[in-house]
């Protein structure tokens, strides 16, 4: 992101990820089902694989990202929670693989 937009990749870093992931009020692995979730409803796959692994390495298990996709069908449609447990197999493929 840095070659392609040096200022975005910097509001990314230090506003996103600096300001708006260390307030408090709800802890990381909280911040982490809550983004893994919107991600998927909107659509968004290809962010919510980068989230799940984050959202693991913040304390969440598998089952339980499994069982919000689950919840997010009922919500956000059927093909969000599909694309959403497709992305978390992903995940555990390439965890495999290490």
């Amino acid at each position: 992101m840095k070659e392609l937009s040096p200022e975005f990749a910097k509001f990314t870093d230090e506003v996103l990820f600096d300001d708006i992931w260390n307030r408090p009020g709800l802890s990381a692995r909280d911040k982490s089902l809550i983004t893994i979730s919107v991600l998927v409803a909107m659509g968004r796959g290809e962010q919510a694989e980068s989230h799940i692994k984050l959202g693991l390495e913040n304390g969440l298990t598998e089952k339980e990202i499994e069982a919000a996709m689950t919840h997010i069908a009922f919500y956000a449609g059927w093909p969000s929670a599909v694309v959403g447990l497709q992305r978390l197999k992903a995940v555990k493929d390439q965890k495999g693989k290490k």
